[in-house]
């Protein structure tokens, strides 16, 4: 083992905390995940900054929280000026690459009035979100009555073309679609036919696509001296739940866990709750059948996606360079698979909100800690300040808004560590909204959880809900309307306006320039409220002191004192 030279950090969308058998799932075998966490450490309370694929991943890239980047739902642009992780790297010398998803959307009115140009190398990696791009593709390429989804072609798709699968859009057609018994497509897109194997071979499916893209992209970086950080996002196990063989047939009914959920959670619920739990997502996840159906491709997926890391992994033991690279695995966000009476992800009890989080770290600092588990409150925001010390940087305060997690890698206990973690949505754009009739702003979502007390509140006058977690771990029982827990809810409320009036848009001034420029305006010939020479500090007099070379005053205003009589 040796020093960190490069970062591998690898990201699931729709991977929930739980379905890894590292982390207790009874019937779902992960042991590549386990492989990883047997080396390094696996956080049990990783939060995302947002339940939603964009903004979560705008929170991640930035290391800032969602109302400080403004990205606050899916499709948002990220302004430009918006510092990521790879701009921050990058000054430190560090190449910052991605292979994958960003789900970024690109504030394009703003590129056109700086006069950026995508195809310049500036204005390419502010429309990547910081990263030089190997590969990019998002993983949705579908088609309705008003044309494509995404105009921008997929590279995943086009392999698919050179591949020889037919049609225009093999993605849906084949990739993301089975065949049912009267020979016709069975589109991913309909939940019934989650259980029909994807018809494409298994080694042209997508993760196995990206996996080979990330290690052409190692092979390609072995004899680089320049040390990097690699971004492999993984379009999967993000819907559509469909999945090859031998996959498909890998998990069925029988292993799908019973749903979090009681009928208690249906009486009068917290009206924005309300509203989710009637939306067509979670009406169809409610159903039994459903779940037996959907889960067992969800979990064919992840089993897909865990063999495929250990495609990556064996990469590095066999080139040698394991023993210098941190392998980061973790997740944008969870899904609710009929848990709480919903689907999709979008609030935040932990089967949405809460992610997995391992890293191997191979410093032999990390080696007290090899094969633990770490319970402290960490956030998603935490792994670019993590990155940049690692890669011997110092994250700039004033800017990042995590903490980095390097010293609970290295066994030590950091001085005063976070006591809640945060997490907001806007869902201005979705049917929830307008069920509620809402305007966009107050459509907005809050969450802090202390490591207790977990707290949702949402705009528009509505009761905030509150759940215990050390009495009520599956987050069953609402505690937001009952009075007897008012001092609770009053002091996570004062916890969420702390954190709200948090300094969070001075971005452009560093605290020790701050600190630097205190008291020194006389330094630099700023003498505001002086009486006279004595209220000054020697050094500075002379540049208040002098006699002209002329003077240039109208001589008839030059009059003399007056004297006595």
């Amino acid at each position: 083992m040796g020093a960190v030279r490069n970062i591998l950090f690898v990201m699931y969308d729709q991977l929930r905390f739980d379905y890894l058998s590292c982390a207790g799932h009874p019937t779902l075998k992960t042991p590549n995940f386990d492989r990883i966490a047997e080396r390094g450490v696996r956080f049990t309370n990783a939060y995302v900054q947002s339940p939603v694929c964009g903004p979560s991943r705008m929170s991640t890239y930035t290391g800032r929280y969602v109302h400080s980047h403004g990205a606050a739902g899916n499709f948002y642009p990220l302004k430009v000026g918006e510092m990521t992780m790879g701009d921050h790297l990058r000054k430190a010398g560090v190449d910052c690459w991605l292979v994958g998803k960003t789900h970024m959307a690109v504030d394009v009115e703003g590129m056109a009035r700086l006069g950026l140009k995508a195809e310049s190398q500036i204005g390419a990696r502010v429309a990547e979100c910081g990263f030089d791009v190997w590969v990019r593709d998002d993983g949705l390429v579908p088609e309705g009555p008003m044309g494509k989804f995404e105009t921008k072609p997929s590279p995943y798709n086009e392999s698919l073309k050179q591949k020889g699968y037919p049609g225009d859009n093999p993605w849906h057609e084949y990739a993301n679609s089975g065949i049912d018994q009267n020979g016709d497509m069975a589109s991913g897109w309909l939940l019934k036919n989650s259980r029909e194997p994807a018809n494409v071979e298994e080694q042209d499916s997508e993760t196995p696509w990206l996996t080979t893209e990330a290690i052409h992209f190692l092979e390609d970086k072995a004899d680089s001296d320049k040390p990097w950080v690699c971004h492999v996002s993984y379009i999967k196990p993000h819907w559509p739940y469909i999945v090859p063989e031998p996959y498909a047939s890998m998990f069925g009914p029988e292993d799908v866990v019973a749903p979090i959920r009681s009928e208690a959670e249906k009486n009068d619920p917290q009206p924005v709750y309300g509203a989710f739990m009637r939306n067509p997502i979670a009406r169809s996840f409610s159903k039994d059948e459903v779940r037996e159906t959907v889960i067992p491709a969800y979990m064919g997926l992840i089993a897909q996606c865990d063999a495929e890391l250990g495609r990556l992994i064996d990469h590095l033991e066999a080139t040698g360079e394991i023993d210098h690279t941190m392998i980061v695995l973790t997740s944008d966000h969870g899904d609710y698979l009929g848990d709480h009476w919903l689907g999709e992800k979008d609030l935040f009890h932990d089967v949405s909100a809460k992610v997995p989080l391992i890293i191997f770290d191979p410093s032999p600092e990390a080696d007290a800690t090899r094969g633990t588990i770490c319970d402290a409150l960490v956030e998603a925001i935490d792994l670019a300040p993590t990155f940049m010390q690692v890669m011997d940087a110092t994250p700039p305060r004033h800017i990042l808004e995590g903490r980095s997690l390097v010293p609970l890698l290295h066994g030590e206990t950091p001085g005063h560590w976070r006591e809640a973690v945060f997490s907001e949505y806007d869902y201005a754009m979705t049917v929830m909204a307008e069920d509620l009739d809402i305007e966009p702003d107050t459509s907005l979502l809050f969450m802090v959880f202390d490591g207790r007390y977990k707290m949702m509140h949402a705009e528009g006058g509505f009761r905030p809900m509150l759940f215990d977690l050390q009495s009520d771990p599956d987050e069953l029982a609402d505690l937001g309307a009952n009075p007897a827990y008012a001092d609770i809810i009053d002091g996570l409320y004062a916890r969420l306006n702390r954190w709200a009036r948090r300094n969070a848009q001075r971005t452009t001034v560093t605290d020790e320039r701050l600190i630097g420029s205190r008291g020194r305006a006389h330094d630099v010939g700023i003498f505001v409220g002086v009486w006279d020479e004595s209220e000054l500090d020697e050094h500075v007099v002379p540049f208040v002191q002098g006699r002209p070379e002329k003077d240039y005053r109208p001589q008839n205003e030059i009059k003399p004192k007056a004297g006595k009589d």
